[in-house]
């Protein structure tokens, strides 16, 4: 009895399962190329020198910080998208997506403004004496000329979210993943000709990265954008998107409340991992260099459990709108059940891939055992990580965005950077047990989160009237 009541909770059925890879699978393909074409690019990069992985890698980690807040630009709004999908008002998603090319405008010219003028004192956070390997001023070079091109992709990446966003969360996932995959390969193989100078394209080296991932971001915009606007039969609330945007104002008074701080959370969380990876960083430039390593691979292994997680804000958040909340709770259970599930099989996968990954790069030894180290740690980590990843997206589903943020960011601002601080300033502790230390502090973060969903607060309709 015990045991049929354990299945009936936590696996579906058939129907079930393919209702969730019908959303998952095609965000996994898309998320897969894309993390896949990373881990080739930092290769490419990573064959020229130490410092120019450094340099980029330093680089992407403020760009990192302009998509995460893009992201929570979007999820505010998409909470509100994904549920009037479930009741089908195709003018509620196009005055959210409004709403959204509103915010990511703001965004992005902050962030030229903030990049385009302090992009050397930040990338100067990172960079430490500390051990053997790498030249401080030649990583600050190529870290800069590297940001500079980047700042041109900025807008139109942000754009494209906009889109996919709005698409995804209708359950179309084929279009923004072909979007995306075009992208990529597209990527990869300007970073190929423009790098190293192949077939009579000048050798640019980082700037040929640049480049290269600049093109891309063109490409997927043009992708996704076309295809919306030359199929509004089917998505009809893309018809007339630009006739104005304006918006009822109720609705956007609305998404402001509930979007605010999710857009706060995203921007607060990418910055305390920035900060975290700076206090790495204080142990040197190889630390730096390795991590660059361990957190490209590690994202490849990730995208299980983020696209899983991602599919939990567009089944549930369909199922809240439609006012099918035990249906949501039952389903919300199940998908958190299977993302554990699949990150013990990955997280043993890059357990023992881990020694033999860094090896692929052109750098010191100190650089690939650390690197080494780090991958495994983190593959430990990934079950726990899956968990509290799909607590966020579930709170997130029904609107609560004050206790995301306070489950997410706070967390990160309030426990993780102290501790990551201390033992970085005022302790010679090793990076790998400080490393190790830090990653465990995601261990209580499941505690809140099990609590936070297990409240049930999430479970709430913000659409029904």
């Amino acid at each position: 009895m015990r045991k049929n009541s354990f299945f009936s909770k936590f696996i579906g059925n058939r129907e079930f399962y393919r209702l969730v890879l019908a959303i998952a699978v095609p965000v996994v393909i898309q998320n897969g190329i894309t993390q896949f074409v990373g881990v080739l690019d930092n290769l490419m990069v990573g064959r020229m020198g130490t410092e120019q992985m450094s340099g980029v890698a330093i680089a992407n980690q403020l760009v990192f910080v302009f998509n995460l807040t893009v992201f929570g630009g979007l999820s505010g709004a998409g909470i509100f998208g994904a549920q009037f999908a479930g009741k089908n008002d195709n003018d509620g998603i196009r005055h959210v997506l409004r709403f959204k090319l509103i915010v990511t405008a703001l965004i992005s010219v902050i962030a030229l403004i903030v990049l385009g003028f302090f992009h050397a004192p930040l990338l100067n956070l990172f960079l430490h004496e500390g051990s053997a390997e790498g030249d401080l001023a030649a990583t600050l070079r190529f870290g800069s000329e590297y940001t500079l091109i980047m700042l041109i992709g900025l807008a139109p990446y942000a754009i494209a979210q906009c889109y996919a966003s709005a698409l995804r969360e209708t359950g179309e996932t084929f279009i923004p993943m072909i979007g995306s995959g075009s992208a990529v390969l597209i990527n990869l193989v300007l970073n190929y000709l423009l790098i190293f100078g192949k077939f009579g394209f000048p050798e640019l080296g980082v700037r040929g990265a640049a480049i290269a991932t600049v093109v891309s971001r063109f490409a997927e915009l043009a992708i996704i954008a076309v295809y919306s606007h030359t199929h509004t039969k089917r998505f009809p609330f893309f018809a007339g998107v630009y006739r104005s945007l304006r918006l009822p104002w109720s609705l956007a008074v609305d998404i402001i409340k509930k979007g605010a701080p999710l857009l706060l959370n995203e921007m607060l969380w990418s910055l305390g991992m920035t900060a975290m990876t700076q206090c790495y960083s204080t142990r040197g430039l190889a630390v730096v260099a390795a991590q660059n390593i361990s957190s490209t691979v590690s994202n490849l292994f990730n995208i299980v459990f983020m696209s899983i997680g991602s599919s939990i804000g567009i089944i549930v958040g369909n199922l809240l709108g439609a006012n099918k909340l035990e249906e949501a709770k039952d389903t919300d259970r199940k998908i958190i059940a299977l993302s554990i599930a699949t990150c013990f099989l990955f997280g043993l996968m890059l357990f023992f891939a881990a020694p033999y990954i860094p090896r692929l790069y052109k750098t010191e030894p100190e650089v690939m055992k650390l690197a080494s180290e780090f991958l495994r740690v983190s593959s430990c980590m990934m079950p726990f990580y899956a968990f509290t990843h799909a607590c966020y997206f579930t709170l997130r589903s029904g609107g609560q965005t004050k206790i995301t943020m306070l489950f997410d960011s706070c967390y990160v601002w309030c426990v993780c950077i102290p501790v990551a601080f201390v033992l970085s300033r005022f302790t010679s502790m090793p990076i790998l047990p400080l490393f190790i230390i830090c990653c465990s502090l995601e261990l209580v973060k499941c505690v809140l989160g099990f609590f936070f969903v297990r409240s049930e607060k999430w479970v709430v309709n913000i659409v029904k009237d």
